[in-house]
């Protein structure tokens, strides 16, 4: 994805028919980012709260770190794999829920993360609900992970695929030269959560900082990572299997694969 979607829950919904296609071929976080989130949260032995955990990208690193955690996550499907992948970590508690719905129940959390999840969350209602949960002077951790295609002929090439079948915004919709220089600059796209918290006004400390490596797929992994992604499987199952095996196509005739730079863009705040 290149950075956050607008709140569809039909798509938000869509996550589950492939969580094993998903936890497999979906990229995860850089060690970086989480030591990012624990130096400005500083949570001690207290619990963080996950929003959207899904299969657990996030989840794992933070729990291999110490973190203990209870997590949120909608889709029962994607909160089976979420169960396998931290069972060795006892300080994992998992809920099956929106957090719209879910109930702090009295606890108070010093962290609040969400792993491209948060432009999933009712925008009406967010900012309260986060707030709700955290103690005063919590931290808000929000983070995403788009990529831009390093190759301009590749990108082309891909583009054309996308404008033939009315794909737009996937994860190789701009080459990674489009991008800027600050975490939240997507190549002109919305969704950075910065203007929002700031008029919320709960806020302070707030702050953004961006990671950048290498990644490459090969064409099989790359296209289910797609084949994972919300505006891939809210496609009928011809629509979907046509743009996918054009895609492979192309990927193919470039040396079996795609060369990408992944953007980790962190936001932080934290609440008054």
């Amino acid at each position: 994805m290149n950075g956050p979607e607008q709140v569809d829950m039909a798509r938000a919904r869509v996550f589950g028919e492939v969580a094993v296609v998903y936890d497999a071929a979906r990229p995860g976080y850089s060690d970086a980012l989480v030591s990012d989130v624990l130096d400005y949260a500083a949570p001690g032995g207290g619990w963080a709260l996950e929003v959207g955990a899904g299969t657990g990208k996030a989840t794992v690193p933070f729990a291999e770190r110490g973190t203990r955690l209870v997590c949120v996550e909608p889709d029962p499907r994607m909160a089976e794999v979420l169960r396998r992948n931290t069972a060795r970590f006892p300080g994992v508690r998992v809920h099956v829920g929106g957090f719209e719905e879910w109930q702090p129940g009295g606890r108070r959390f010093g962290l609040l993360l969400a792993a491209a999840s948060w432009h999933w969350v009712d925008p009406e209602r967010r900012w309260d609900l986060a707030c709700a949960a955290l103690a005063p002077g919590g931290a808000v951790a929000l983070f995403w992970n788009p990529q831009g295609v390093r190759d301009p002929g590749v990108h082309a090439a891909l583009a054309e695929v996308d404008a033939r079948h009315g794909m737009t915004g996937t994860p190789h919709g701009a080459p990674a030269s489009a991008y800027g220089d600050a975490a939240g600059d997507w190549a002109g796209l919305p969704g950075w959560p910065e203007d929002e918290c700031r008029r919320d006004g709960r806020f302070a400390d707030v702050r953004g900082v961006r990671h950048r490596e290498d990644r490459y797929y090969g064409t099989e992994r790359y296209l289910g990572y797609l084949a994972s992604l919300s505006r891939y499987r809210v496609l009928s199952p011809g629509v979907r299997e046509r743009v996918l095996a054009d895609t492979g196509r192309v990927l193919d005739a470039h040396g079996g694969g795609i060369a990408m730079e992944q953007f980790s863009d962190l936001f932080l705040a934290r609440v008054g």
